[in-house]
């Protein structure tokens, strides 16, 4: 018999994907509309704050084009805007952007700093990062007809840093926590677990409350970090004693994942979740905006979201460090070409480089890929390995020996008298190889595949050496990770730096020889 309940649970999806049609025409529109859109969001920014007190430094109100934008406003990092958003978080008003800003997003440091503090406007809130997070809703549907999304619950994990009074206006968090804290109240109807779980400040003790909470639910999405779900979806494979997820979820269907690369945890997650209806979909949601959605599941790429209040310019890398960087907007950059970005956001960051690199792929709409850090990289030696580079390496070589990478780090080591100049790497494997030496080998000539500049570097081992790698002791990076206080939401490794501080310091800590 055909009870209401079945009916209910055949159409729900359906019925309620037919809501995001609308957004889905004006996604459509990034194909052809992009200057219009992105000058669209450019000048309401600028009309809106222009009687704040930045607004008024750099004359917001003269500004009718983006050349005059170009010309009046300066680049911007976080170290030349401190002191307005230590202001701002001091309960100063109208100084970056002209409503209340009271949430400020923590994030990893700078040079001087242990952390930055991103303000994250209601604006922002309810125009990028929820919007963002409806867009890939409507994204992920719109790629797969049979799903079966809202007939159970979407399990997020994040929020190390819950949220945090500094007085009483003013909180600083995780971006995700901080996200969590303000979603309305009709999110509890489909995420797990409850809020009060998810905003524990323990990493540890809030792992294992998610794992009990979560364990009986019909889960169908997962939402957060690869590397931290990992930790969680292995708890909760162990506290079921269950061999993998999809014996514990079986409508589970879709991971919306970001904050690092997910090519090394692929296979990690195919095998933990063996299940033919289940897919993968980038996100690329930092702490000063929403700015990225793979919009198809068989493209890595993922398609630039041009009109959640966010102006978009572009340094060519080679040009980061220069003293007048050529500067391009969106429509007029070149697909395969290594940029750092530069956002004007409905928070008040203003022509602000946020120290992320990206490479374009399509132009029709605009899509790219991630490639790195503009100060996670290594170009100790004019090698200029970018993050993507060692991503990739590592996937080849993991498959060519069979091994299974959980962590890892690189740094270089400089030339002496007696030595060429070479790559240090320290690894931690969940399963591996059968020869550190030969991983070692294969990495090094993967590395030389993808990155000519390694390639011209290492040719006969004229300028440097073959790298050499350590392995990590089991949960090396982990401790490494909870010593520092960074456990859990949005922190990551530092995967490669042209400095040897995080190198030393992991290495200092895992008492295994230095070379193999």
């Amino acid at each position: 018999m055909l009870t209401f309940e079945k009916i209910e649970y055949m159409n729900t999806t359906k019925l309620l994907a037919y809501a995001f049609h609308s957004r889905l025409k004006v996604i459509e529109r990034y194909k052809h509309e992009v200057e219009e859109i992105q000058l669209a969001a450019l000048r309401k920014n600028l009309f809106f704050s222009r009687d704040s007190e930045y607004g008024k430094r750099y004359d917001f109100s003269a500004i009718n084009t983006y050349e005059q934008y170009k010309e009046n406003v300066p680049l911007a990092n976080y170290e030349t805007i401190k002191h307005d958003i230590e202001r701002m978080m001091r309960g100063e008003k109208n100084i970056l952007w002209s409503s209340d800003v009271r949430w400020f997003a923590k994030s990893s440091g700078t040079t001087n700093d242990k952390s930055k503090f991103i303000p994250v406007s209601n604006e922002a809130l309810q125009d990028c990062h929820f919007q963002g997070g409806k867009d890939c809703i409507a994204l992920y549907l719109e790629n797969n007809s049979d799903s079966r999304f809202f007939s159970g619950k979407g399990l997020v994990l994040g929020g190390s840093h819950a949220p945090a009074s500094v007085n009483s206006d003013i909180h600083t968090g995780d971006l995700s926590a901080i996200l969590i804290h303000n979603a309305p109240a009709l999110i509890d109807l489909v995420r797990t677990p409850r809020k009060e779980v998810l905003l524990m400040s323990d990493w540890e003790k809030k792992l294992r409350a998610i794992v009990e909470a979560t364990s009986c639910e019909n889960v169908t999405s997962l939402s957060g970090v690869p590397s931290w779900f990992l930790v969680f979806i292995k708890s909760v494979i162990l506290h079921e004693g269950k061999q993998n997820l999809s014996e514990i979820w079986p409508n589970l269907e879709v991971f919306f994942h970001g904050g690092i690369s997910f090519d090394p945890y692929r296979d990690q997650y195919r095998e933990l979740i063996p299940s033919e209806k289940m897919h993968f979909m980038e996100t690329y949601n930092a702490s000063e905006g929403f700015f990225g959605i793979q919009s198809n599941l068989l493209d890595p790429s993922m398609l630039l979201m041009i009109d959640l209040g966010i102006f978009f310019e572009f340094i060519p890398i080679e040009d980061i460090d220069s003293d007048n960087p050529r500067v391009y907007p969106l429509w007029e950059v070149s697909t395969g070409v290594n940029y750092a970005i530069v956002i004007s956001t409905n928070s008040g960051l203003w022509r602000y480089m946020i120290g992320d690199t990206v490479m374009f792929t399509s132009a029709n709409p605009y899509k790219f890929k991630i490639t790195g850090r503009t100060k996670l990289f290594i170009n100790a030696f004019g090698e200029e390995l970018m993050v993507a580079n060692a991503e990739k390496a590592i996937a080849i070589t993991s498959l060519k020996t069979g091994a299974v990478v959980k962590d890892y780090t690189a740094a270089p080591t400089f030339m002496s008298c007696n030595s060429k100049g070479h790559h240090s790497w320290i690894v931690e494997f969940e399963k591996e190889p059968d020869s550190i030496d030969v991983f070692a080998g294969i990495l090094d000539d993967a590395l030389q595949t993808l990155n000519s500049d390694y390639e011209a570097k290492r040719y006969k081992d004229i300028f440097l050496s073959r790298l050499e790698l350590t392995k990590a002791r089991p949960n090396l990076f982990h401790d490494w990770l909870k010593l520092n206080n960074k456990l859990g939401g949005q922190h990551k490794i530092p995967r490669l730096s042209n400095s040897r501080e995080y190198y030393e310091a992991l290495m200092k800590m895992n008492n295994m020889p230095a070379t193999v």
